[in-house]
């Protein structure tokens, strides 16, 4: 029983979980500066974001496989159904029961929060099957980047946000462009590890069109614009040290190669914690500042 549970877990992706969970945890920082947290809401809002992701990772690796583009020999990490762990039947199982968990707990939350909320999540759950599934799937026509930056950046935190505050606030809009950033530099080196066999899938990524160079550009550009929005938020704060990371990251980018990928992928997606860690750091001496004053 503990074994399928930790093959199950695996097979989940938990390394790619940080690009749902740090816009939820950026959004309730920033809801945390004007009113009480509802901490059952956030709750919810960290599971049905876990929910959503892992629901991405295995349409993305039920129909990756059927399309023949995971191969056991893959330089990335191992997908179960090209290593012969689950057949297809088990896959569209934990498919439906992850839809199901994530429904019923969008559901609740569009009962909180109302139609903002319905939108946010039948759009979510729309990309993640959008981004693989169909014969003209994002990931396949080169448009994934936008949006990933788009639902794993300003939607999760102003939604979160707006689950707390029923109200628009312009900080989480820029925190969640720090997201984004990050979450998209991610996809960038999946792309760049994965792009001569996505060249021959026809698979054409942002990295196929414009090559390893452009892509490396592409990831370079979104730490500065992260960079950018990190000091729009606090000009003097820790959360400005993302640029530092950020920019040590593309040096090592430009040096890597082969399963290299994987470790800096890995890496890439630590940058968001560090965001958020740093974030909830300038929040909370703010506070202390003001109480002294």
């Amino acid at each position: 029983m503990m074994n399928e549970i930790k093959k199950w877990i695996m097979i989940a992706r938990p390394h790619t979980l940080f690009a749902g969970l740090s816009p939820v945890c950026a959004g309730i920082i920033c809801a945390a500066k004007s009113v009480e947290i509802n901490w059952g809401i956030a709750l919810l809002t960290l599971l049905g974001a876990i929910s959503i992701q892992v629901l991405s990772n295995f349409i993305n690796d039920y129909y990756d496989f059927v399309k023949g583009l995971d191969k056991k020999d893959r330089i990335g990490f191992k997908r179960a159904l090209a290593e012969g762990e689950v057949e297809l039947k088990e896959m569209k199982r934990a498919i439906f029961i992850d839809l199901l968990i994530a429904v019923s707990i969008g559901l609740y939350l569009v009962y909180y929060g109302g139609m903002i909320i319905l939108i946010i999540g039948v759009f979510s759950i729309l990309f993640a099957w959008l981004y693989t599934a169909t014969k003209k799937s994002l990931s396949y026509m080169g448009i994934a980047d936008i949006f990933c930056f788009v639902f794993f950046g300003p939607v999760a935190v102003m939604g979160t946000t707006i689950l707390q505050t029923k109200s628009f606030n312009l900080e989480a809009l820029y925190s969640g462009f720090v997201c984004g950033s990050i979450s998209t530099c991610v996809l960038t080196v999946n792309n760049i590890r994965d792009r001569e066999t996505d060249i021959l899938q026809n698979k054409m990524s942002f990295v196929v069109r414009f090559g390893k160079r452009g892509g490396e550009m592409e990831y370079l550009f979104f730490i500065l614009l992260a960079s950018l929005f990190s000091f729009i938020i606090k000009p003097l704060g820790f959360v400005n040290l993302i640029l530092l990371l950020g920019l040590f990251l593309f040096i090592k980018l430009l040096k890597t190669q082969g399963k290299e990928y994987n470790n800096m992928l890995k890496n890439t997606g630590l940058l968001n914690v560090a965001f958020v860690l740093f974030y909830f750091l300038d929040s909370f001496l703010g506070k202390i500042y003001t109480l002294l004053s």
